[in-house]
């Protein structure tokens, strides 16, 4: 058995909930929700962490506006820095934000790696941007950390919504915890349209956010991304995960 994985479970062992975003499909607002998410929490008065683990797309950190110019700092453990009152992982630390050229096997250990190291101590919500696909990054999450309750993002694009269901099929025959379905970019016409498709599946669908065309100003200043019409949505989902206990599906 490898080593890492005791230490992946030391690592997590004080911490509450483990909420990972997934979607399956790329470019429907995953790693923004993550992020604002972790912002919102800890806006409350929670003790909050997030992990960036899309290793080829990391863009957490130019969401908080983090110029990753030094290493953090180690005792026990890698230490996350303190970012906007959110603890803060991302492999760009490392790389400096260059090409992370990795496939296969080097993907798995890296992700091994990075949780096995990271030194969160005491937190109330980690919450874990995952990177699109139901490849290697998934699979490993499920098996590393089987308490994880995952929030699926999607938006109204059919070509979102089929790769959505093959996701939370993986998802249930698994067993796994689901906080619930998110629908991003909504618009009139479209608004709500996700609540229909999986609802034979009796998966909690928590709330829509609309599409907001002023979003991208802001990405970098974390005080004007908490002022968007976007984070004014966001939160009143929040409050339905905050108080959530999300149950195998």
């Amino acid at each position: 058995m490898d080593p890492r994985l005791k230490g992946i479970e030391l690592k997590m062992k004080d911490v509450g909930r483990i909420i990972p975003v997934v979607s399956g499909k790329g470019g429907v607002g995953k790693s923004l929700i993550s992020t604002t998410t972790a912002l919102l929490l800890s806006e409350k008065g929670h003790r909050v962490g997030l992990l960036d683990l899309d290793f080829h797309g990391a863009s957490d950190h130019l969401i908080l506006g983090v110029k990753p110019r030094e290493i953090p700092g180690e005792d026990k453990g890698v230490i996350p820095p303190l970012v906007h009152r959110v603890k803060f992982m991302s492999i760009v630390y490392y790389t400096q934000n260059h090409p992370l050229p990795m496939r296969g096997s080097e993907i798995s250990d890296a992700l091994i790696e990075i949780m096995a190291i990271t030194r969160w101590d005491t937190l109330d919500f980690l919450i874990i941007d995952m990177p699109p696909g139901l490849g290697e990054q998934l699979l490993d999450l499920l098996r590393f950390i089987p308490r994880g309750e995952f929030l699926v993002v999607t938006t109204p694009s059919p070509l979102s919504l089929n790769v959505v269901g093959k996701l939370l099929s993986l998802l249930k025959e698994g067993n796994k915890r689901i906080v619930g379905l998110i629908e991003n970019m909504s618009n009139d016409k479209n608004k709500g349209y996700t609540k229909h498709p999986y609802e034979k599946m009796q998966v909690s669908y928590i709330g829509e956010i609309s599409m907001d065309d002023n979003i991208d100003n802001a990405i970098g200043n974390v005080k004007k991304i908490l002022s968007t019409k976007f984070t004014r949505e966001l939160r009143e989902i929040i409050e339905k995960i905050e108080i959530s206990e999300a149950r195998p599906q």
